[in-house]
């Protein structure tokens, strides 16, 4: 379990997060919603350390945050951020970059961290563009190709901030379903997430953020009967013929 309790984050005087509490756990998909500017982002990255809180405490499958260096991080949970440089590499080689926190220096690659990677990129379903240039790939299978590095990283936690950025709709929806597989087989999925539908239909919970604080957590079905979300973000969501869609009112 990853673990927050009365965590604050900021720069300078400020504070970005405010009194967060929270706990994502394995075998779970966790959404974080809400406006620009809330805090979403922050969120995911000092849950990991990437970020340094200012105050109250973060555990790692029990164990403090500030006690584990990078490696160590890594081996327990992967992050995979929104804006991402595309290297010159193929998807194997990417792949393989996942198993860092296991390998020695120099970096040296056994079978097993093959063997690893291999596994990852089936689950993925980019084994077929194992040769393949990252950058010649599309959006959809480049996102693919990073989750499985994030899999052959072989940690119990996945983080990642709005993976469906720029995608169309099918590569979103077998992304979502990815997401949901991993977590059904006992991963923790924390993603950042800015389409409500898509978000209320693959997740177990979700956390609605305003102003830097959670302002409400719960169940699609609990958050989709409350009138918290269309509070902060201006539309709600609604569950009507079998599937969420969302509650808008106002003119276009």
């Amino acid at each position: 379990m990853i673990e927050l309790k009365n965590v604050f984050f900021g720069y300078g005087s400020g504070d970005v997060l405010r009194d967060i509490s929270i706990s994502f756990e394995k075998g779970s998909l966790t959404s974080i919603i809400g406006p620009n500017g809330c805090g979403k982002s922050t969120l995911l990255k000092t849950s990991i350390g990437v970020l340094k809180h200012r105050s109250g405490e973060i555990l790692l499958d029990g164990r403090s945050i500030k006690s584990l260096d990078r490696i160590s991080t890594a081996r327990l949970a992967a992050y995979l951020p929104q804006g991402r440089a595309v290297p010159d590499m193929t998807v194997s080689q990417l792949v393989l970059h996942g198993r860092f926190p296991h390998t020695g220096y120099p970096r040296r690659y056994t079978s097993r961290d093959r063997e690893a990677a291999a596994s990852a990129m089936e689950t993925a379903g980019v084994s077929e563009l194992a040769q393949m240039p990252i950058s010649s790939l599309s959006g959809g299978m480049r996102q693919s190709a990073y989750i499985a590095m994030a899999l052959a990283q072989d940690t119990g936690y996945i983080l990642l901030d709005e993976p469906t950025t720029y995608l169309d709709i099918r590569h979103q929806l077998e992304l979502m379903r990815l997401l949901r597989t991993l977590a059904d087989s006992g991963k923790g999925v924390v993603a950042v997430m800015h389409d409500l539908p898509m978000a209320f239909s693959f997740s177990d919970r979700l956390a609605l953020m305003s102003g830097g604080r959670i302002t409400a957590l719960g169940s699609p079905s609990e958050l989709c009967c409350g009138s918290a979300v269309k509070s902060v973000m201006g539309v709600g969501v609604i569950y009507e013929g079998g599937r969420y869609l969302y509650d808008y009112t106002g003119s276009l």
